[in-house]
């Protein structure tokens, strides 16, 4: 038996298992699990490079020469068909994207894009883009390095870009910026737009409302700082956030000019365009208190909202994000679009998968139909 083949079917059969099935069994399994699907569920590609060469190789040095050995081969067959069923259900994400704009934005609202098939197959975990320059830890208030933010734009500074905001997750108790929806960052500010990402205080030594004071500084700083790097005077921004991250967005974009969350600075404009929230936790905040439930905040003239989830998202149920959709489309007078991915497990916003640059695709189809009402409005 060459026990290192062995090895590595095993390792691509729980690979497989770990993608098509949710697992929420104890600990150190969901650990094991949730890593090993958080990276292949979004690029099971490489995972497939890795089956077929250490096959080829176990063929190339002899080592396929008892039945035992040719059983795995078979079981490294049936593994290799598990991992292509998880690529074609990312590819799927495309039509689930463009099917949920339409229903609510209209038809052909939602374009079918080519993606960009040597980036996804050969560099998927390479973010960085020659024509964006990234300017990094950028001070937006007192909170230390907890008070960094970083600028994304088009190395050329086109004029007149709208801005994108975007909070990490990590349970409001950990995660940096420059670390999520990384592709989603550089993609649009490559088209001219002006990206951020930022820090902010953690739990436990900041409890709320800390986490959203600080996302109401970032949209301040947004507002009056964007132009330096290439937006427009009262251009759109539009705020987005991965996890405990899309919690915050959404409140920040709910909660515009409440004094209470602008402590010392409550003139200045912290108003949003537009909210897109990427695997969500949109509930009441650990303490329980209500108000730090997004489902709570909801109103008649909330912002425009994307909402995207995973149908087998191991942290967060649908039921969850499907509230605060069910709650804003009962009162608020701007469309809310939830696109549930199939297939879709928690952070999938880290690598240029299938299903991430559909998502992409489909964010970007949202923002120009959020942009053309704003400019006939």
């Amino acid at each position: 038996m060459a026990v290192g083949y062995l090895v590595s079917v095993v390792l691509a059969v729980l690979i497989v298992v770990f993608c098509l099935v949710r697992i929420r069994g104890p600990q150190p399994l969901f650990f094991f699990s949730y890593r090993l699907g958080l990276v292949f569920n979004e690029i099971p590609h490489v995972a497939l490079y890795g089956l077929v060469a250490a096959t080829a190789l176990a063929f190339s040095e002899g080592d396929i020469a008892t039945t035992a050995d040719r059983v795995a081969v078979g079981v490294a067959a049936v593994a290799a068909g598990g991992l292509v069923v998880v690529a074609l259900r990312g590819i799927r994400a495309a039509s689930v994207v463009r099917a949920a704009l339409d229903d609510v934005l209209g038809a052909g609202t939602g374009t079918s894009r080519r993606p960009p098939l040597a980036r996804i197959l050969l560099r998927p975990v390479f973010r960085r883009r020659g024509d964006v320059r990234r300017v990094g830890n950028l001070s937006y208030g007192d909170g230390g390095r907890r008070n960094l933010l970083d600028v994304y734009h088009h190395r050329a500074r086109p004029q007149g870009g709208p801005v994108l905001i975007h909070f990490h997750g990590g349970h409001y108790d950990q995660g940096r910026k420059n670390t999520q929806s990384l592709p989603l960052l550089y993609r649009l500010a490559s088209k001219g737009w002006v990206c951020i990402s930022a820090n902010y205080r953690l739990r436990p030594d900041f409890p709320h409302p800390a986490h959203l004071i600080d996302a109401k500084k970032v949209i301040a700083w947004a507002h009056e700082h964007a132009g330096e790097y290439g937006s427009a005077p009262g251009a759109a921004v539009f705020v987005t956030g991965s996890s405990a991250g899309g919690h915050m967005a959404a409140q920040a974009a709910l909660t515009p000019g409440v004094p209470a969350y602008q402590p010392g600075f409550e003139e200045a404009d912290t108003s949003v365009t537009a909210a897109v929230v990427l695997n969500g936790f949109l509930a009441e905040y650990f303490d329980g208190d209500p108000a730090t439930s997004p489902v709570n905040l909801v109103r008649s003239d909330a912002p425009p909202f994307l909402v995207a989830h995973g149908d087998l998202d191991e942290l967060v149920d649908t039921e969850n994000p499907e509230a605060l959709v069910t709650a804003l489309r009962s009162v608020s007078d701007s469309p809310v679009v939830y696109v549930e991915l199939p297939g879709a497990h928690h952070a999938f916003d880290l690598f240029h998968s299938f299903r991430f640059e559909a998502l992409i695709d489909g964010i970007e189809d949202f923002a120009a139909w959020v942009l053309a009402g704003r400019k006939s409005g």
